[in-house]
């Protein structure tokens, strides 16, 4: 009889990333495990900044007076201030949260839009799927930086509050990003619809509708965790790129790295680097974790990569057991000059 720890292990091993942990070896395991570990580091962030933040992310003033402009690192604070007055520390930590809540909604409403028109597309085809995917191309063929600016000045004329810069940014990357879940969904709708499990569905008259979100749907969208991880990492440049051009959210409503970086640029050259180096950095290290996360899952995914690891490490295995069978027949069966002659 199974005891409850032993479930609870079980149930532990099945989950998706220590799943994918599990399975991984040498240099892939240790970018996996470094990916997490900045990834967990960047939500946890996000997920704490009131708690450890110093400072609001517009706060110019304490009780001991104002923060002052360009304060070196040190004392109250830590990194340093800004330019404009503002903490750095608090400002790099009130931008996590800025990030997670734009990749949050930019990459849920790009799987929902893609998703959908890619099921609708490839199964029911005709002139609807050419129409969506000439489109498609033509959305995908412009510059993704430049696509997002239209989008976000269409939207929110480039600033706005703090919500209101996030639903802006986060669908101005939306726009980006569905015409390559819509790709992805499409060519795998297209290739199950074929399948004999579908065809059967048909014979028994299911509707259109069950067939496309009951069967098709459950196995045309395995590959989007790791699309999603991907374009997490995107999503954080195409901000960092809005607010760094002057089109992401104002300072007084959120904390935005971009934005920092932006106004940092003379700072660099007065030899004031603490105002640049900071949000830098956090960029990089976001993108550089959620990147590595999602490369590692794309190469456990692949069936081609996971057999030539298994068959390496079996490799070694199989053929000391081979040797070990040729060296006891010949102990048990030695082998006649003559009959080798012969």
């Amino acid at each position: 009889m199974t005891t409850t720890p032993s479930r609870f292990v079980a149930v532990w091993r099945k989950l998706p990333i220590v799943r994918q942990v599990r399975q991984s070896v040498g240099l892939q395991r240790g970018m996996l495990v470094a990916g997490l570990i900045l990834t967990g580091i960047f939500l946890l962030t996000a997920l704490f900044a009131p708690l450890l933040a110093p400072y609001g992310f517009s706060q110019l003033r304490d009780d001991a007076g104002t923060f002052g402009a360009q304060v070196p690192p040190g004392g109250a604070h830590i990194l340093g201030t800004t330019v404009g007055g503002y903490d750095v520390l608090s400002r790099v930590i009130w931008g996590s949260r800025t990030a997670v809540l734009v990749i949050v909604v930019a990459v849920a409403l790009s799987i929902f839009a893609g998703v959908l028109l890619g099921l609708v597309s490839g199964y029911l085809g005709s002139w609807i799927d050419r129409v969506l995917v000439v489109i498609s191309d033509a959305v995908y063929a412009f510059p993704t930086l430049l696509l997002a600016i239209v989008a976000a000045i269409a939207i929110s004329g480039g600033q706005s509050s703090f919500w209101g810069g996030v639903f802006a940014a986060a669908v101005s990357i939306t726009v980006v990003y569905i015409p390559q879940y819509f790709r992805v969904i499409r060519a795998e709708t297209v290739r199950i619809k074929s399948e004999a499990y579908v065809e059967s569905a048909k014979v028994i008259g299911s509707s259109t509708p069950r067939i496309m979100f009951r069967h098709v749907f459950r196995n045309a969208t395995r590959t989007l965790p790791l699309i999603f991880t991907l374009n997490s990492s995107e999503a954080i440049l195409t901000l960092a790129g809005l607010g760094f051009l002057g089109f992401g959210i104002e300072p007084s409503a959120a904390a935005e790295w971009g934005y920092d970086l932006n106004k940092s640029i003379s700072d660099v050259t007065s030899g004031i680097w603490w105002t640049s180096l900071f949000p830098g950095l956090a960029i990089v290290l976001v993108v550089l974790g959620i990147t590595l996360v999602g490369e590692s899952l794309n190469d456990l995914a692949d069936p081609r990569l996971r057999t030539r690891r298994r068959a390496d490490q079996s490799a070694p295995v199989l053929e000391t057991a081979a040797l070990s069978t040729v060296d006891a027949d010949d102990d048990a069966n030695p082998i006649d000059p003559l009959e080798a002659r012969s």
